[in-house]
């Protein structure tokens, strides 16, 4: 066993984790728990933190906070940040060989599961702090954000364990998942029907705006567009368009026919999907540009406010108002807004679409290889499956050279796909960003691939082997 995984056996014994069922859950039970976990990080999404100041509207990372799930001044201030970022380390360390992990072995996966815990709780407690020493609820003193700090850790470990009572398989899908659904789904159908007042005169949500619109007999455009980034029928229209053309692309796919070795009947065909790698590389992507700005908040906030040190100002300059972004990296890897602030600044919209598309792609070719989506992976698990491609002789070699043909070039698509899709959309005001509007189609999408891959096992147990 590697040196890296043999310091978590001393602490494993006391790392909190959920035990798995001994005994397959039925999916009416999952589904219960399913709910009961929807509903707990719904009530904490809602559940102000105390101790600190009312908090209006998302502030700087708004987009930021609907792939975490995420609701700024609750209990949820830092949603699944923390643990897809720690997620993002072990898997990238396990990846690259630098610790050693055997998949198979499960005394290394039990301790692989204690080390991404640990990881996870560490990246808890160090966005916490960035969050507080960042000045994010401005002068709360110190008894206060001692007391902000100890609810911001104990969230943060019981969405871990919600997310691991889902995964373990008390649940259906993945804890994470959920959360980002839900609240990407708050965000569209509060965004299209909240009755609240703004700054604009008119109610929040748009179906409501372009009543008001109508009846005070206002000019059609006024009736879909608003000024100050409210949301508008463009942006509802645009959403709805959005959903329409990911669960276009989501049905796109190369199938490559196979049969099994030993059951002669028994003929299907494997998917290579459009979307290769799904959802992976947005989240990838926007974890790493959510912990740019945090990072880049401490730092300008605490040691450069005044902007003097141009070194500093590279990482990036923020309003001491608003947090929002200013200038630096933390400026160009936040998106700029809708219509009206791309054609003001049209040069930082250019640069953020080429630096969410590029990490976009970059990340699809390295969780290919993480992910254990590559072709010599997937040709070891149709072997091992005791699946086969007609034509081809039953060994390693001639899968993997045809699974080559299509799995690079794809993935490298995907990436475009998904990153061109992530940035463009929010440039339109799609509601909960177009990085939601991806992430909530492929995740809803892989939910009924797995009730349906659950009926399917239960009527060929023999297959399991090929969907796991």
């Amino acid at each position: 066993m590697g040196a890296f995984l043999n310091l978590f056996k001393p602490i494993s014994r006391i790392v909190p984790e959920v035990k798995a069922p001994e005994r397959k859950v039925g999916f009416n039970q999952r589904l219960l728990w399913t709910i009961i976990s929807l509903i707990v990080y719904l009530v904490m999404a809602e559940t102000p933190l105390y101790g600190i100041p009312l908090q209006e509207g998302q502030g700087g990372l708004q987009s930021m906070r609907i792939i975490f799930a995420s609701t700024r001044g609750t209990l949820l201030e830092l949603g699944i940040g923390p643990i897809v970022t720690a997620g993002l380390i072990i898997q990238l360390l396990a990846g690259s060989d630098i610790i050693e992990f055997d998949n198979t072995n499960s005394e290394h996966r039990a301790l692989f599961t204690t080390a991404s815990k640990v990881f996870s709780f560490l990246m808890i407690f160090l966005q916490a702090g960035l969050m507080i020493m960042g000045g994010t609820y401005g002068a709360i003193g110190f008894s206060n954000s001692l007391l902000v700090f100890g609810q911001l850790l104990a969230a943060g470990l019981f969405i871990m364990l919600l997310d691991e009572l889902i995964q373990k398989g008390w649940g259906i899908g993945s804890g994470i998942s959920l959360f980002i659904v839900a609240g990407i789904t708050k965000t569209i159908w509060w965004s299209s029907f909240a009755l609240y007042t703004v700054g604009d005169g008119k109610r929040y949500g748009a179906i409501p705006a372009l009543l008001e619109g109508i009846f005070r007999g206002e000019p059609v455009w006024n009736w879909l567009h608003r000024t100050g980034g409210w949301p508008d029928m463009l942006g509802l229209f645009t959403t709805i368009a959005v959903f329409a053309f990911v669960v276009y692309i989501e049905g796109m796919k190369i199938e490559l026919p196979i049969s099994h070795s030993m059951y002669r009947g028994f003929r299907g065909k494997m998917p290579i999907k459009l979307l290769y790698v799904s959802n992976i590389p947005v989240i990838l992507a926007y974890a790493v540009f959510a912990n740019i700005q945090l990072v880049g908040q401490q730092v300008f906030f605490r040691f450069n406010q005044d902007g003097a040190n141009k070194a500093l100002n590279l990482i990036g300059t923020y309003n001491a108002t608003t947090g929002r972004p200013t200038g630096g990296l933390a400026y160009y890897v936040s998106s700029p807004g809708a219509l009206d602030a791309v054609m003001a600044d049209p040069v930082r919209a250019l640069i953020y679409t080429v630096i969410v598309v590029g990490v976009c792609v970059l990340f699809s070719i390295t969780w290919l290889e993480i992910g254990g989506l590559g072709a010599e992976n997937m040709a070891d698990q149709l072997i091992g499956s005791g699946m086969q491609i007609p034509g081809f002789r039953r060994s390693r070699r001639p899968l993997v050279n045809l699974l080559n043909r299509y799995i690079p070039t794809i993935t490298i698509i995907s990436g475009l796909i998904v990153g061109t899709l992530a940035a463009f959309s929010e440039f339109f005001g799609v509601f909960g960003s177009g990085m939601g509007a991806l992430l909530c189609v492929s995740i809803l999408y892989q939910y009924y691939q797995t009730m349906v891959q659950e009926q399917v096992e239960d009527l060929y147990p023999f297959l399991r082997g090929a969907f796991r």
